[in-house]
């Protein structure tokens, strides 16, 4: 039987690498539990966490330079592994009196390897193996007490270690995907060096959080916002298991919705939840207020602070409340900000860069630490519906950000229509459950077009489909062209006003999965 967690992790330093949230899932894969801290945590910080080892993530800057960050904390005198990743190699390197210095040539992409297996980091992998590469920087001279363990044509030393003090360092990054070996490396990292047990759980998450919500919340009640996705239904349902009556769950119809779907998630969360359901309908509220809007930040912005507005308005009416209950992920956190690293803004969420900078309640965000697949664990293992667990991502802004532009009830009616068409299809040719999330644009845009002879101007539509694995990296759907073709003809023939289909096939990275 697995042992409840223990409460020990493995803590990674933030130098604001874009993988470094994908290092913290990968490592809570093998159940061991990871925390994020700042490049700049104190030593007690780190210790407070019980770290049976620390791995320094990549990051953006050069290590040379003068303003880049550095360790604040003497994690060495610890005497716990250590593992650096890129930047955190570089740094390690250097902090160790080694030459570090910009490359000869930058390697980005995939890298040919050969390694030492008799190293425990690569014990277990070929001798020679392909990795991915990121740097323009490399160490030049090897640290006093370390040996090279790795090397590539263009990266003599492309990992260190020392094995007196269990330290190491990888050029490259085996977090991702592209890098062959890299999860058998990670696990050597855990269980071989920093004899980490294999005890963190969708279980062990649900008795952590339900016991932290417990303790904060006390005597007070929480209002819940729910909107019917898989992000927020799961935390609804991980906070009505810790405070069951204390909980006010609100769903709120702020008119961006898709078709049918405010009847759907009031009859999924009656049945889910012990706490009664409130429903509001703000449609009128949020169209309003987005009439004539065009800026996507001031959009999401707008359906933050209305959001924040309608749950004040349910307090004075269903409450008083203290708390009020979000499904915010770590990619929203993410993208909204800087969170614990020096990383940039990608764009804002409703339920963190949208708030205002004043509310009159407490945020409780137990799920903000997590991706999406490991959320749909956590709601599988509180026994929410297959049906609702599989749910495509959809934004907290609704249909306000797949109509660039500004946002009309006869644009949302049209969009409706064509995604509605679009799903339906996916569902009905069993192509839903092979793509991570898909939906349709309207574009503010009219193109010529003919039908029954006469000549048409109307809007365009996009469909957009991806794959991926957390929703931080994507790849278009290669959906069947048949598929596409009789979906675009359906919507062509079906959606009076909409006269042209095309289909995204743009990755994210440069992209993002959202348009706007």
């Amino acid at each position: 039987m697995q042992k409840d967690w223990n409460g020990e992790s493995v803590v990674i330093l933030d130098f604001g690498s874009q993988y470094t949230q994908l290092i913290a899932r990968r490592v809570r894969a093998e159940q061991v539990f990871s925390v994020i801290l700042p490049h700049s945590a104190r030593l007690e910080e780190i210790i407070a966490e019980k770290p049976r080892g620390i791995i320094l993530s990549g990051g953006p800057a050069t290590v040379t330079d003068e303003e880049a960050p550095r360790l604040d904390a003497d994690i060495f005198s610890l005497d716990l592994p250590v593992l650096g990743i890129c930047y955190g190699m570089q740094l390690i390197a250097q902090i160790r009196g080694a030459v570090v210095e910009k490359a000869n040539h930058r390697e980005y992409g995939h890298t040919v390897i050969d390694t030492d297996t008799q190293s425990p980091l690569f014990a277990g992998t070929p001798a020679s193996q392909r990795v991915w590469m990121s740097h323009g920087v490399r160490v030049k001279t090897l640290p006093e007490g370390f040996r090279t363990v790795a090397s590539s044509p263009g990266c003599p030393i492309a990992a260190i270690c020392t094995d007196r003090e269990r330290i190491f360092g990888l050029q490259f990054h085996p977090e991702v995907f592209h890098t062959d070996h890299g999860t058998a490396i990670l696990r050597n990292f855990l269980f071989e060096i920093c004899r980490c047990e294999p005890v963190w759980s969708s279980r062990s998450f649900v008795d952590l959080e339900v016991a932290r919500i417990r303790e904060r919340v006390g005597d007070s009640r929480v209002l819940c916002a729910v909107s019917g996705g898989v992000d927020s239904s799961v935390m609804a349902a991980l906070v009505d298991r810790a405070i069951g009556g204390q909980l006010c769950p609100v769903f709120v119809d702020n008119g961006l919705l898709r078709e049918g779907e405010a009847e759907e998630v009031r009859g999924i969360l009656s049945e889910c939840l012990t706490a009664g359901l409130v429903f509001i309908d703000a449609s009128d509220d949020f169209l309003s207020r987005l009439e004539g809007v065009e800026n996507p930040e001031l959009k999401r912005k707008i359906i933050g602070a209305t959001f924040i507005e309608v749950f004040e308005r349910a307090s004075e009416l269903h409450g008083p409340f203290r708390f009020l209950a979000q499904g915010t992920l770590y990619p929203d956190v993410i993208e909204s900000r800087s969170t614990v690293g020096p990383s940039a803004t990608i764009k804002s969420h409703h339920n963190v860069g949208g708030l205002p900078e004043t509310m009159r309640f407490e945020l409780i965000e137990p799920l903000s630490l997590l991706f999406k697949d490991e959320v749909r664990e956590v709601g599988r293992y509180l026994g929410l519906p297959v049906r609702q667990i599989s749910r495509h991502p959809f934004p907290g802004p609704g249909l306000a950000v797949r109509v660039p532009g500004a946002v009309t009830r006869e644009d949302l009616d049209l969009l409706r229509k064509v995604d509605r068409i679009f799903i339906d299809g996916l569902r009905r040719e069993g192509l839903y459950d092979d793509v991570w999330q898909a939906f349709s644009v309207l574009l503010p845009v009219r193109s010529v077009g003919v039908m029954g002879d006469e000549r048409t101007y109307q809007k365009a539509a996009v469909l957009r489909a991806v794959t991926s694995m957390d929703g931080m990296t994507a790849d278009w759907a290669r959906l069947p062209y048949e598929f596409l073709q009789d979906i675009a003809s359906e919507i062509i023939n079906k959606v009076p006003g909409v006269n042209r289909v095309v289909y995204d096939i743009s990755s994210k990275p440069p992209s993002t999965i959202e348009w706007e």
